[in-house]
Formats: C-alpha cells, sequence, structure tokens
C-alpha cells in the first residue's frame, strides 16, 4: 500500500490532546506519526489539506444497515458507502434485520459482507430471539461469533428479567448494553409526539412519558445490579433529566442523542411529511433545549444517528409509514450549523461527542489519531456551506428530515485503514 502524507491540515483530536496545524504520515495502513513539516521518502501520495481539518473518523453507534432481509432499503455496501460520505469510519449495527441478529450465522453474516465495506461494521446482537421478548438469545453464541453488544433496538426489551439477564452477564464478556428505553402500553400505537401538534393533525400521539418510563426501569437496573447500560436516542426532556441525576448518583449510565432531536421539533410534522416521522419522535422546543443542555453538561455523551432507511414507497403515505430517517451524510454538518457556529459548542467537543465518546463506550479502537492507530481520518471543510440534496446521497434511501436544509461543514475526504474511500471530487 502507498504511503499517504497529509500537509498542512488543522489536526483536531481530543483524544490526543491534538489541536493545531500538523502534517499526518500514513504507512500500512496505520498513523505513523502526527507533526509539523513531515518529509515523506519512497512512494507516497500526498494530499494537501491547507483550509481543512482533519479528525479522527467519526464512531456512529446506532445504525440501521437493513441487512439481511431488507436490502431494498440499505445493505451493508450501501449504507457504508452513506457512512464513508459522512466521514463515518465506525458504527454499530442494530439487530432487527430479517431474520434478526439473534444467532451466529447473521452476525457471521455481517461481518463478512462488511470485510468489502468503506467503513469498520461492529455487530449489535438481539437479547431476545426475534427481538420478541418471549426467548433470551444465546450471548455466548453471539459474542463468540463476533458481536459486541445486545439490544432489540426497535423496540424495548418487554421482558424486564431478560434485560437484566443481559445487562449481568455482558459486562462479564466484555459486551455492551445499548438500550432502547419505551413503554410500549404507554405509547400504544402512536405515531408523533403527544402534544399540541398531534391534536391539530388528528393523529394519535405519543406521550414523552413513554420513553421516560422506559428510561427510568433501564436506570433503576443499572443501579441496583451495579453494571453499566448506554441508553439510546434520548429526546425528552426528562430523561435528560433521569440521566443526569443518575449520573450524578454514581449510576454507570451513558447515553447518546441524535441531530434531528437537537435541531428539529414537532412543528415539522405539520408538512405531513412522513421522513419527519421517527421513533422517538421530534418533541417541543423545551425539549430541544435540554437535550442541548444535556450535550453541553456532558449528561449525554455522543451524538448518533439512528440512521433508519425505507424506501420511496413506504414513506408515501404520512400515517401508514414507518418510523425512521437516514441522517449519517449529514450528522457532521447538523452539529456544526447547529452547535458550533451558533456558538454554543466547540469544533473539539463535538468531535469527542461524535468520535472520541462512542469509540470509549463500545471498547473499540477508534477516535483518535495516535501513533500506531489505524489512519481513519476525515478531512472536513468546516466553512463551506452546502444544500442536502437527497439525489446526490450515497446510500439507496433518501428519506432524510434534512433534505433542502442549507448546511455548514462539509466531508471532503474519508480516509480508512489509510485508503481513500470517499473524495467529494471523484
Amino acid at each position: 500500500m502507498k504511503n499517504l502524507l497529509i500537509k498542512n491540515a488543522t489536526v483536531v483530536s481530543p483524544a490526543d490532546k491534538l489541536n493545531g496545524k500538523y502534517d499526518i504520515l500514513i504507512a500500512d495502513g496505520k498513523i505513523k506519526s502526527v507533526s509539523k513539516d513531515i518529509g515523506c521518502d519512497g512512494d507516497c501520495e500526498v494530499i494537501n489539506a491547507e483550509g481543512l481539518y482533519a479528525i479522527p473518523g467519526l464512531v456512529d453507534m446506532h445504525v440501521h444497515l437493513r441487512d439481511p432481509g431488507q436490502t431494498e432499503k440499505e445493505d451493508i455496501i450501501s449504507g457504508c458507502n452513506a457512512a464513508a460520505a459522512g466521514g463515518v469510519t465506525s458504527l454499530l449495527a442494530m439487530p432487527n434485520t430479517t431474520p434478526a441478529t439473534d444467532n451466529a450465522e447473521v452476525v457471521r453474516y455481517i461481518l463478512d459482507k462488511a470485510k468489502n465495506a468503506n467503513s469498520h461494521v461492529y455487530v449489535a446482537a438481539s437479547i431476545t430471539k426475534g427481538l420478541k421478548s418471549l426467548e433470551p438469545t444465546d450471548i455466548d453464541e453471539v459474542k463468540n461469533a463476533g458481536a459486541i453488544a445486545l439490544t432489540d433496538d426497535g423496540r424495548p426489551v418487554e421482558n424486564t428479567k431478560f434485560l437484566s439477564d443481559a445487562m449481568k452477564k455482558a459486562p462479564l464478556c466484555g459486551m455492551h448494553i445499548v438500550a432502547h428505553c419505551e413503554d410500549l402500553y404507554l405509547a400504544d400505537g402512536g405515531k408523533i409526539n403527544e402534544g399540541e401538534v398531534s391534536k391539530k393533525l388528528g393523529v394519535k400521539g405519543i406521550p414523552a412519558s413513554a420513553e421516560d418510563c422506559g428510561t427510568a426501569r433501564e436506570i433503576a437496573l443499572a443501579a441496583a445490579l451495579g453494571v453499566p447500560v448506554h441508553i439510546c436516542h434520548v429526546s425528552t426532556k426528562t430523561s435528560v433529566e433521569l440521566i443526569r441525576d443518575a449520573k450524578n448518583r454514581g449510576v454507570k449510565v451513558t447515553a447518546e442523542t441524535a441531530p434531528h432531536y437537537f435541531s428539529l421539533t414537532e412543528n415539522e410534522l405539520l408538512k405531513r411529511d412522513a421522513d419527519f416521522r421517527m421513533n422517538p419522535p421530534l418533541r417541543t422546543m423545551a425539549d430541544v433545549d435540554e437535550i442541548i443542555n444535556g450535550l453541553l453538561d456532558g449528561t449525554l455523551d455522543a451524538i448518533a444517528t439512528d440512521h433508519a432507511p425505507h424506501t420511496p414507497e413506504e414513506k408515501a403515505d404520512f400515517e401508514s409509514a414507518p418510523n425512521g430517517s437516514i441522517g449519517m451524510e449529514t450528522s457532521l454538518a447538523v452539529g456544526i450549523t447547529c452547535l458550533v457556529k451558533r456558538g454554543l459548542m466547540s469544533f473539539e467537543k463535538l468531535i469527542e461527542k461524535m468520535s472520541v465518546n462512542p469509540a470509549k463506550i463500545l471498547g473499540i479502537n477508534a477516535g483518535t489519531l495516535a501513533a500506531g492507530a489505524s489512519a481513519d481520518i476525515a478531512l472536513v471543510d468546516l466553512d463551506e456551506e452546502w444544500v442536502v440534496d437527497t439525489q446526490k446521497l450515497h446510500g439507496k434511501s433518501k428519506n432524510t428530515p434534512f433534505k433542502g436544509r442549507r448546511l455548514y461543514g462539509k466531508v471532503k475526504k474519508t480516509i480508512l485503514d489509510g485508503k481513500i474511500v470517499f473524495d467529494e471530487q471523484q
């Protein structure tokens, strides 16, 4: 493999306490050095990154690749193409595939197909068979096949005993519980946030309490058992407050939110456009404000996308459409636009939330530009303004709530294991 030399980049790597102008030398897929004025001997490709920021590749710990079984929406290769275009070099694939990722065969299928993908794919297996909460998954089996996390995401684990057993076992075998927090009895088949907009549209709502009660259950289990839990896609003010209180009490809880929860409100649903329907649903401005507070004060550790592709046909009808929106190609830009450009958060802190912290939570080799680390790097123009054009996105599905939005921050190149896997100019 030809050596790669990135010249004149503004390197921002919080894990390595780097924030300044450096060169980066890459050899054999690894970072060889980050320093000033590096020369390159022998066969070496040079990238002039003047005006660009070099960051550790993003780690998206919440992605639905839809493969196996739903490949009309997305597959492992197309999903990782979208990841690369968004600067994502590592992702955690959720288990609500068809069949569900609840056995060694499916885990191995995903990992084998991902060998040729443009992002590192890690696998979350389900806690219960078929995500039905009727029978526990054989955790040893999926662990031995290569899964690193456990979740029934797409649904909560309804059987609290199965969840408790998984939470006790996961730390013993080096796995991580990532929890979809929802009380399905309270959600009761609702479609959007319960409130003024649901009343105006005459559409059945999901109360915020459905998420809050789920969050409280997972926190209570983590506290009682003395084990860690990670809370997925936090969207409500009360859930942020519950997590903040739990952290203050020493409970081993971490949490993520998604870009749409700190940038959009339920008012978007007045358009009756199903691309704005996801679960948890878009909430109120008060919820958005507290999500931002939670990111700023460390209550919310990570930003993930909950990338959930669906076909245009599925999304055609507002009320019958499945929940979910795509997000990997816009997540960094939404963070830059809504947090960094508004002066709420430094770019360095944003990279902590989108790369360093998710890597730490999952225990994977990512989020760093230290010598010897895998050369997983995104080159970003922080000031470039662009409009989200669904026809230019790289995945199969186009159901983004940010379509037509003007955003700041454009990924120009993404490097995976020392190889350029995305180049905006190509």
